[in-house]
């Protein structure tokens, strides 16, 4: 199982590749996930306005994918981390997810 198990739609008209048998790993592992990776790589759509027109705090194109994720339930998420040493305990966050699912 390779690339292949993308649909012939996202083989022609994205360049992708296969890495660590990634496409097997999300397809059955992470089915829910793989479908929507599926759904917003087919229903996307790149316009020449998106990337000539000055934008502002996201592009076009980062709001589209964000907007098509929150409506399937994913949701910015913040990582929650620590240090323990014996039993000193130090906060260290991170970064954010922009778009994670439960």
């Amino acid at each position: 199982m390779s690339i292949e198990l993308l649909p012939e739609f996202i083989r022609e008209h994205y360049e992708a590749y296969e890495w660590k048998h990634a496409c097997a790993i999300l397809k059955e592992d992470f089915p829910k996930e793989w479908e929507d990776i599926i759904s917003v790589l087919t229903e996307f759509r790149l316009y020449k306005s998106w990337i000539t027109n000055p934008g502002g705090r996201k592009s076009n194109i980062s709001e589209f994918i964000d907007s098509w994720l929150y409506q399937r339930g994913w949701e910015e998420k913040e990582f929650k981390t620590q240090m323990v040493v014996d039993t000193y305990t130090m906060d260290t966050p991170t970064h954010k997810v922009d778009c994670f699912r439960n």
